[in-house]
């Protein structure tokens, strides 16, 4: 069984894996930039304090350059983090006029920028600073470069505080992140506590829809819920409808079959053995035929809420009265079909099926040897009829309702082969489609009409 997990504490987990490497990208971008602005800081002193001590520079009396570095110069480029501060002052051509002969030089720029470079000085970090200059003699010029480096002390250290500063600042937004989430989802979730509440204090039989609240993100799931449990309820209306039909139906027939064996078990002749034994099978075939409708009443309560198909009406009476003239035959009806053209109904076919079988067999069962039977289709306005129209005796106008009834017979067959399921099951039937059954007097008030109406699908 795998092990549950929990969506507060999922979330937590993406939101703080997503915020850690977004904020891994961020710190690498604010370090680059940290150290640029450190840089640009550094660069402008560096270039400041070259630009003061090249404007102390003079010829002396034999032309050469001759300089006196200003305190202040140096002084601009004093910090916090104690960094150590170089220079040098080159004349022409390469003669070294003062400060440290090994310092590194940055490439000249040309048009009088400064030139900056990165570079190690008695094996420390520095940043270098290189300005061209020359000084004049009224006749000519005399060239020299002003060098000052400064050690990388005071840049890392401002880069670090920036990053450590960024870092802090990204911590507690990942903790206030992750605390806002945790409400927001304990609040967010409650609708869907007070739906399992909901179910959990149900009555087993309340199998209503459920009416709690909820977010739209978990209506779907709410449908999904109220749609199981209206299968469920046909399920379970089906079960009990087809055990209670079934104990009050197979009741009566069982009760002979045990009447007839005892009887058959003191017969004192084979004669009326066999005549006990054939009233036993009659009783046997008659509660399998109880069965067979039982069995397709619970189907159609199965069926109930399925959307059924698309199927031609009049094509599909055709053919089923077709197979059924055999049977009509043998039993001496004239069995016909009228109808042209096709006429769409949406039904599920081996229901409508059975609905026209029980129809014909009960048309063929109550009317006699030489009647006549005719399955007939037509359109009449939006609904598509089909009618069964037998000339026998027909059913009485005050007793047509009572037959739609489960387990109701006509009048004059309370020992006949009929079930009283007939028409009910055909009623219920037509109603799983949006159809219904009336039972009307036949052609010149003659015999039974019973005609089924559906609607037309497009």
């Amino acid at each position: 069984m795998s092990r549950p997990f929990s969506i507060r504490r999922r979330l937590l987990l993406w939101l703080l894996a997503a915020t850690a490497v977004f904020g891994a990208l961020a710190l690498v971008d604010t370090g680059r930039e940290a150290r640029h602005m450190a840089t640009a800081l550094a660069d402008r002193v560096l270039a400041g304090s070259a630009l003061v001590i090249a404007e102390r520079a003079s010829l002396d009396e034999d032309g050469m350059i001759a300089i006196e570095i200003p305190y202040g110069a140096l002084e601009m480029l004093s910090s916090a983090a104690e960094d150590r501060v170089f220079y040098r002052v080159d004349g022409p051509p390469g003669r070294l006029v003062t400060g440290y002969a090994d310092l590194p030089v940055a490439p000249a720029v040309p048009g009088g920028e400064p030139g900056f470079a990165d570079g190690l000085f008695r094996d420390q970090p520095v940043r270098v600073a290189t300005l061209a200059r020359a000084a004049s003699t009224g006749i000519d010029e005399v060239p020299f470069t002003v060098t000052v480096a400064e050690t990388t002390t005071a840049r890392e250290e401002l880069t670090r505080t920036i990053l450590m500063r960024s870092a802090l600042r990204l911590g507690l937004m990942m903790l206030g992140a992750a605390l806002i989430v945790g409400i927001a989802v304990t609040v967010s979730l409650r609708p869907l506590s007070r739906l399992s509440e909901a179910i959990a204090t149900r009555s087993p039989d309340d199998l209503s829809p459920v009416e709690t609240p909820v977010p739209s993100e978990v209506r779907g799931l709410v449908g999904a819920i109220n749609g199981f449990m209206l299968r469920l309820k046909s399920a379970l209306d089906g079960l009990r409808n087809f055990t209670g039909n079934a104990g009050h139906q197979l009741r009566t027939p069982l009760a002979v079959v045990r009447t007839q064996l005892a009887l058959a078990a003191r017969a004192g002749t084979l004669a009326e053995a066999q005549t006990a034994a054939a009233k036993g099978d009659a009783a046997v075939a008659h509660a399998e035929r109880i069965l067979a409708q039982l069995l397709l009443l619970a189907k159609v309560d199965a069926a109930a809420g399925r959307a059924p198909d698309v199927i031609d009406l009049a094509g599909f009476a055709r053919d089923l009265t077709a197979e059924q003239i055999p049977a009509a035959a043998e039993a001496g009806i004239d069995l016909g079909f009228e109808g042209e053209g096709a006429l769409p109904v949406r039904a599920e076919p081996l229901l409508l099926g059975e609905a026209l079988a029980n129809l014909i067999s009960n048309a063929i069962l109550h009317t006699g040897r030489g009647a006549m039977v005719t399955i007939r289709v037509r359109a009449e306005g939006d609904e598509a009829v089909l009618e069964v129209e037998d000339d026998g005796p027909g059913i009485p106008a005050e007793a047509r309702a009572a037959a739609i009834g489960r387990f109701a017979r006509g009048q004059g067959q309370s020992q006949g082969p009929g079930l009283g399921l007939g028409l009910p099951v055909v009623e219920e039937i037509a109603r799983l489609f949006g159809g219904r059954l009336g039972l009307h007097p036949g052609a010149g008030g003659r015999g039974l009409c019973a005609r089924l109406h559906f609607p037309r699908a497009a």
